[in-house]
Formats: C-alpha cells, structure tokens, sequence
C-alpha cells in the first residue's frame, strides 16, 4: 500500500507499477465472482452522525448493532486490523478480526488499498482510548482507486497540483474541503438574506448578442445554428434593469457567473461568481445600508463572529462602516488638488509625477482621479469602508450627484485592501443615458473595441419609464477570500482557470 505523493505530469514507473497491481486486483476479484464497482450501497449513518450520536459513550462500551456505513480509505494499520474512512462528512475508525485469514473478510482486506472505497457493517463501540469504532462484521469493496492519494499527512504541497487537479487537494487537504464548505455557507447565507427581504431571485442571459453593463473585455463565441456571435456576460445588470422596467418584481438579486477576457491575479479570475441586486424606488445610501446589514448579517453566520483574522490583522464587520471621500482621499495622498484643479494638461503632468509613470494624452478628470486613487489610497483601506464621491465619468450607469455634476451617486466598498462590492443609484433618465452611452461606445472605437456596440434594446426599455432605482454587486469569491481567511482567489474557487501545461 504506498502513499506517495503522485506526479502531475507523467506517471512515474512506481505509479505505472502501483496502477498494474491494482488493475490485478480488479482482475482477480471478478475472476472470485466480486464487482469492484457495484451500482449502489447501502449505509444507514453518515460517519458525522456517528461521532456526533456515540460521542458520550464510555470508553469501552458497546453501542448499536447493524450499523452500515462508506467511505474512502485514508489509513490502514496493523495488517488491516484498523482501518479509518472519510465519507464527505468525518473521519471513522474501523476495526476487523484478522486472526481468521481465512475469513471472507480476511480475504476482502487482502485486496483493500488506500483510495479504495469500501463498505462495512458492524456494532459501534468506544475504545479504551475513547474513539468511536464501528466493530466489522462484514466488509466490501465498493469502488477499487488505480491510483494511490496524495501522502496522508501532508497532502498535496505542490501548488500547481494543487489548482490543476483539484480533486486531489480535497481529497489530502481538510483545509481547502472546508474553505469549499464555508464558500457554500456563504452562497446558501446570502440567499436566505435576500429572500428573508422579499427580493425575487431570477435568471439573466448568460450569452448576450451585445455585452455590456460593465466596461471589460468579452470572450466571444458563435451559434451555428443562427449564424450568430454572442459574448458571455460580463455583468447581467442591463438585463436585471429591463425586469424592473417590466415589473416582474419591485426587487430582485441574481447570483450569478460573469465573464472578463483580462488579467489573471490573486484577486482576479476570468470567470467568477457576482451578486446582484436592484431595489426600486432606492438609492446609493439605501444600497449602502442593504450591503451592511447583508455583510454583518452572514460573515457572522458562516465565521461564527463579526471579526475575521487575516494575515494576523482583525477586520471587524460592524455597521456602519467608514466613509472616505474618493476625491479628497486621492488629493490628499499626492499633494494634488483634483477639485480645485481644471486645466486637465496641468493635472495629466502632476499625476504622473506623483505616480511615476505618464498618463494617457487622453485621461480625463474622473479616469486621473481614479488612477491617484488605485495607486496611492486603495492599498491602505485594510477595515470595511465606503468609498463615495466617484468621478461620474467612470460611473456611466449611474446618477450623477445634485451637488456637484463631476462626481456620481455611487460607491465601492473595500476590505483588506480590495473592492468587494459596487453600487449606484441607477441612471434612468433615457436621454441622458444615451448620451453617456454613445460617448462610451465612442471612446472604446477609438481604443480598437470594435465588438463595443450600443445596447438600443435596453435604451427603449428605459424609454418605458424605469422607476428610481438603487444597484448593487458584491464579488462573492472576494467575500469568500475574507470569510476564510484565504491570500488567493484561486484558493476559493473549485476549479480555477490555469495555464495549460506545455509539451
């Protein structure tokens, strides 16, 4: 039985070896009338309900009989005498007779690997050293692994086995099992939130003949069978507006996959998983109170406190959280007066000094702002905090601000120094929607995004009359990089996207 870490490249001749063993295992047991793979098994507890119901049983003592259970083999000692197996939900010790050899269980445990998956029977006692041991009376191959699992106890320590071949990092890491666990409890806290408040949940089209509703680049494919090139979405929040032009609902959420043909980072994946929701008759503020309720409302239901430890620092998730200024933050950590400065030449000048790097000939005031921003404050925003007062020429869906026409009714809401969540009060003047549309579709031509069309369907929509409504997406795999305490994206996304591997 070996338990060598496996390689993710080309099997070594151990694993060739291993594999050729197993396989006559296999061979031998159909040759004795035994299928190594039947269809279906029968267990009448989960492991996790076992430790849970015998845990104050006296050490020594025997409890229930007819007991069945399954589960992967993670550990074998002293000849098969005991054996732990892993169903999905805990970790069971099982103990067998080995001094039969010629017992029909004796024979099974002959042929039983670690990876293997087997069944047993039996009566539940608590050893002497207080573990809850099912007592096997009968046992049995149910799926016979090829391949050996990662080493026991270090489990897979090579990162780039790690993300390639997932299943393997679950199946030797308890931590990333239980990161995946708590990303669940995240996702299923959420919903119970929105529905508890009367949101309706729907479902937006994931293929779009025209992408937008956000300002990134698409991955495009084709329909045969309509001789049509679509996009995946890379936000659904056009669509989720037409609903409530519709009035299908006067609130609703979707949680849902986008799509964004860029980078790859710590912080970024090209396909990830969004929240989004609409409340009619809302604005910003009210957004800004819904993201807070939401956050202390289910960080503490899936973390079991309000306070998170990251990277030895403790973000505390209590309302209300601070507030800072976009624009005067980002004047106040350059030196640069971004309100009081117009001459947009002078202002190109000063913030590339201050970054070091030049800005483009064609940087506007909002596009400047947001730059000193990213740079200079971004970073440093380590506990829950609103950023308010963006420039409104970077926000082209949302309602520009009473006060002062340069900035928009919107924020982004960091922790740990990253957005996880954006919002607006949405745009539902028609006329003026269009205007900042068309100008946006202008500027990504002249940038060579010849895919970047006007969505004319969703204008008409608004032409119907869509009522003051209030918008809000939060990154769901940024909230799960929080909630478990996790430095990479990567880490808490089953099946992150990786470079392939070259020949």
């Amino acid at each position: 039985m070996m338990s060598d870490e496996p390689s993710h490249n080309e099997p070594s001749q151990k694993d060739a070896a291993v594999v050729a063993a197993r396989r006559g295992v296999i061979d031998d047991m159909r040759k004795r009338g035994l299928d190594p793979y039947p269809a279906k098994v029968a267990r009448t507890h989960t492991n996790a309900d076992l430790q849970k119901a015998y845990a104050g049983l006296d050490a020594g003592a025997v409890g229930e009989g007819g007991i069945s259970v399954a589960g992967r083999v993670t550990a074998v000692r002293n000849s098969g005498m005991f054996i732990d197996i892993f169903d999905g939900t805990a970790k069971l010790q099982l103990q067998f007779d080995i001094k039969n050899e010629g017992s029909a269980i004796a024979a099974t445990l002959r042929d039983v690997d670690l990876g293997d998956f087997i069944a047993a029977a039996g009566q539940i006692r608590k050893t002497r050293r207080g573990e809850v041991t099912l007592y096997g009376e009968q046992l049995q191959i149910v799926a016979k692994a090829l391949r050996r699992p990662p080493e026991k106890y270090h489990g897979v320590r090579d990162v780039e086995i790690r993300y390639r071949k997932r299943y393997l990092d679950f199946m030797g890491n308890e931590d990333s099992r239980q990161k995946m666990r708590l990303r669940s409890r995240l996702i299923s806290g959420i919903r119970r939130f929105f529905a508890e408040r009367q949101f309706m949940e729907v479902e937006t089209p994931m293929l779009q003949p025209i992408y937008g509703g956000a300002t990134a680049q698409p991955f495009k494919t084709h329909h045969n069978a309509l001789d049509l090139d679509l996009f995946l979405r890379i936000a659904p929040e056009l669509y989720l507006k037409r609903l409530i032009v519709g009035g299908v609902s006067d609130r609703v959420f979707e949680l849902n996959r986008n799509f964004r043909n860029e980078g790859i980072s710590t912080r970024h994946n090209p396909e990830f998983t969004m929240l989004e929701a609409y409340q009619a008759y809302a604005d910003y503020n009210d957004m800004m109170k819904l993201l807070e309720d939401l956050v202390t409302t289910v960080v503490p239901e899936v973390t079991g406190s309000s306070r998170v430890e990251i990277d030895g620092r403790a973000i505390e998730f209590a309302a209300p959280f601070k507030r800072l200024s976009m624009v005067d933050s980002a004047s106040q950590a350059t030196g640069i007066d971004f309100r009081g400065t117009s001459d947009l030449a002078v202002l190109r000048q000063k913030v590339s000094d201050a970054l070091k790097r030049p800005m483009p000939s064609h940087a506007s005031w909002g596009e400047l702002v947001e730059a000193a921003f990213g740079e200079k404050v971004e970073v440093a925003l380590v506990q829950p905090t609103h950023v308010v007062d963006f420039p409104a020429e970077i926000s082209p869906l949302a309602k520009p601000s009473p006060h002062d026409k340069r900035l928009a009714e919107r924020f982004e809401t960091y922790v740990c120094g990253m957005e996880i969540a954006n919002a607006f009060s949405e745009m539902n003047d028609p006329i003026r929607q269009r205007e900042v549309l068309v100008a946006q579709v202008k500027a990504a031509h002249a940038h060579g995004e010849a895919d970047n069309v006007l969505d004319e369907d969703f204008l008409e929509a608004l032409e119907y009359g869509m009522p003051p409504t209030g918008g809000l997406g939060v990154g769901i795999d940024r909230l799960a990089m929080i909630v478990t305490a996790s430095p990479s994206i990567r880490e808490v996304i089953a099946f992150p996207t990786v470079r392939p591997i070259q020949d």
